[in-house]
């Protein structure tokens, strides 16, 4: 079985962060390991606080994996202070990881910040350029660029600049009332669109995590880079379709929905 670690936060109430990722991770065939950046008290409605990890203790986590259990593939996503990117680019580069696709989760589906200012510039100094991929949305992108994005030929402008500055593929998602669910990859030159449909569903929380987490999957069962995000998009779609509705606010998708089996069989 092939491995990916996850190094994210985690959600109390369980639809973004590590608890998804790890969702993501198993429904998508490999085994899931994690180093968690922060604990969060947070449910549909928002994030009531955060307590980070010290970056003596995110560093024993990342060493025990990969002294352990080599991981094929890892997602980087919430990681809140400067302290602790520059901890997890240090051991990613020290360990040669591969097939690294970083998330860079700067505000919840609520709208609460999860990234502090000073961290930004040492996240595209020392983590986007060990990156395969690096997967903003619309307002993420708007900040790693420092351009606006209101049109699709925007969305082909950053992402150049993006993945041109650091020198990884950029999967720009355009979810953000541009286009639908259509996302442009930006890879070695080239330009991709992955279509998709957008699915009525308010309950999105999580999505982000997912997606890349699915990616990552993928890329670590040795998918091309494009199949890893098409199957991906598929998967979360799937989520989506599920129609999951649990709690007050934004709520998660249902990560399990092709769950079969006498183990998964409801009373």
């Amino acid at each position: 079985m092939k491995t990916a670690l996850s190094i994210a936060g985690s959600d109390s109430c369980g639809g973004a962060g590590i608890q998804a990722d790890i969702k993501t991770m198993t429904m998508n065939g490999v085994y899931a390991m994690s180093a968690i950046t922060a604990l969060t008290a947070q449910n549909t409605t928002g994030v009531r606080s955060i307590m980070e990890a010290t970056p003596e203790f995110l560093k024993d986590q990342i060493d025990a994996v990969f002294e352990d259990i080599r991981p094929d593939a890892v997602k980087i996503g919430m990681v809140s202070s400067a302290e602790l990117i520059k901890v997890i680019a240090e051991r990613l580069d020290y360990y040669k990881a591969e097939n690294i696709v970083v998330d860079p989760v700067m505000v919840a589906t609520s709208g609460s910040e999860l990234i502090k200012t000073d961290a930004v510039s040492v996240l595209t100094r020392e983590l986007l350029p060990l990156a395969t991929l690096v997967t903003p949305n619309i307002p993420e992108a708007e900040v790693l660029s420092g351009m606006s994005v209101q049109t699709k030929e925007d969305m082909e402008r950053v992402a150049k600049v993006i993945g041109d500055t650091y020198g990884c593929a950029v999967l720009l998602k355009g979810g953000h009332s541009i286009n639908d669910a259509n996302d442009l990859l930006y890879a070695n030159g080239n330009y991709k669109w992955f279509s998709g449909k957008r699915i009525n569903n308010p309950n999105t929380h999580g999505t982000g995590c997912t997606l890349s987490s699915a990616i990552v999957s993928n890329l670590a069962k040795g998918y091309d880079l494009e199949t890893s995000i098409r199957r991906a998009k598929d998967y979360i779609s799937g989520a989506l379709a599920a129609m999951l509705d649990l709690g007050q606010g934004s709520g998660p998708m249902n990560h399990a929905f092709d769950l079969n089996g006498k183990y998964a069989e409801e009373n």
